[in-house]
């Protein structure tokens, strides 16, 4: 089942994605941002697990800004974990 979660904070307005019953992401999609990059952090995240993408991605920042799309995208995966 597809989740979307809202972003705040960032150029990039939202990431949808799939999670199966093994925790692993599948069909990322951000909404707005910098295209290019959103396509190669959804590639790359791709297939791996949600802890995985978490450890990785989490307390990223851009620029001057406290948060970032990639630590955006590990936040709303926290908040699903935590959902279950």
């Amino acid at each position: 089942m597809k989740k979307t979660y809202e972003f705040s904070g960032t150029c990039s307005r939202s990431v949808t994605f799939d999670v199966d019953e093994n925790g692993v992401l599948h069909d990322i999609y951000f909404m707005g941002g910098c295209n290019g990059n959103l396509k190669g952090i959804a590639a790359l995240c791709e297939g791996m697990t949600e802890d995985e993408v978490i450890s990785k991605l989490k307390g990223i920042r851009c620029g001057f800004k406290s948060t970032s799309c990639p630590d955006q995208l590990a936040r709303a995966l926290e908040k699903e974990k935590n959902a279950e």
